[in-house]
């Protein structure tokens, strides 16, 4: 049965299971934000629906509370930082802050972050960005299981790859891409699983290559399909030739180039979930095409906004942002809604460290 959260108490109750788990206070606040703010943008994939996994990959030891980041070099307008498997929430943020700084400082900077776990929505480091008027390229890659099958191929080579965009306007509110090179997120896979829902044809293949509607297939291991065949199926790449290649970039720039590495071994057991991310950083203004961009880019939104809504479409044409911006609305008003397997799994993931519902205070 669903359940809906009043937002504040929800980050509470994911504080108090963080807390438990072996985080200081602060970091637990940091993260349990986070996590609710992915939920409150509509992206229940990268919310609290997260927190038994990071549970279990603190038990693990794959994931190392109250770390910070590493500096690896400082070139000025180069740095290469090591997350320590510490929350991606907070040494996400923490390389943000260096790159930012450095980019308001020099006009630009390129931070390569290595070994943070799971970073969670790559938009809110775009947003880190754009709110002090810088734009940012972000390429990720993903060390766990690998879910998403190269175009042409039949089982998992890679993780969801994401890509990310930021690019402020002036005056308005920014444009953030922020996107799998899978067709579709893995966590939304587990969300759908949860709910007991098929999904769209297309999305997935099964551990025997072929076509399927059932999300449990790259949530919970299959019976085996045959002889050499896998436990799990796999994603399938958005934009077919398109959408893998730009996943490869992300591999070979978020994986490879920040020293991350890359994933090329099978598939193991372990609940960490570690991600590498390049990041671009410009400013504008130090570039010398501020006001030709303020005008440029207000001018080509307002040309995208005349377009009239094309069957099945009931609103003006929307950009990146927007999606996320009417859900947090909506969100914080009438609360968070969780699915009853997504909640029963909250919840052992707290009696695993001695907590229940309620212990919150």
């Amino acid at each position: 049965m669903e359940k809906v959260f009043e937002v504040q108490a929800l980050r509470s109750w994911v504080a108090t299971i963080l807390r438990a788990a072996g985080s200081q206070p602060g970091e637990a606040d940091t993260v349990a934000a986070n996590l609710v703010l992915a939920n409150l943008s509509g992206h229940d994939s990268h919310g609290v629906g997260m927190l038994p996994r990071y549970v279990d990959a603190v038990l693990e030891g794959g994931l190392k509370p109250n770390t910070g980041i590493k500096t690896l070099l400082d070139g000025g307008t180069l740095l290469s930082l090591d997350g320590q498997r510490g929350y991606g929430q907070v040494v996400g943020a923490q390389a943000m802050e260096l790159g930012l700084a450095r980019a308001r400082a020099h006009g630009s900077c390129i931070m390569a972050l290595a070994n943070a776990h799971h970073l969670g929505r790559i938009g809110h480091f775009a947003e880190m960005a754009v709110a002090q008027g810088l734009v940012s390229l972000h390429f990720v890659n993903v060390l766990s299981r690998p879910v998403v099958a190269p175009w042409g191929g039949a089982d998992g080579r890679y993780g969801t790859n994401p890509c990310c965009i930021g690019v402020p306007l002036a005056g308005r509110p920014p444009f953030v891409l922020d996107f799998a090179t899978s067709r579709v997120a893995q966590g939304k896979m587990r969300v759908a699983h949860n709910k007991g829902e098929r999904v769209a044809p297309g999305l997935l293949i099964d551990p025997a290559g072929q076509p399927t509607t059932d999300p449990g297939v790259v949530v919970v291991p299959q019976p085996p399909a045959g002889p050499g065949a896998g436990l799990f199926g796999a994603l399938m790449p958005f934009g077919e030739h398109k959408g893998y290649g730009l996943a490869v970039a992300c591999e070979l720039l978020g994986g490879a180039l920040t020293g991350g590495g890359t994933w090329h071994a099978p598939a193991d057991a372990a609940r960490a979930v570690v991600n590498g991310m390049l990041t671009v950083l410009i400013d504008p203004a130090r570039l010398g095409t501020q006001a030709a961009f303020e005008q440029e880019a207000l001018a080509f939104m307002d040309w995208l906004r005349q377009s009239p809504p094309a069957p099945g479409f009931e609103t003006a044409v929307q950009t990146a942002g927007e999606p996320e911006r009417a859900a947090r609305l909506r969100r914080e008003h009438s609360g968070i809604t969780l699915d009853g397997q997504t909640w029963q799994e909250m919840v052992d993931a707290g009696r695993k460290l001695g907590l229940e519902p309620g212990s919150e205070a």
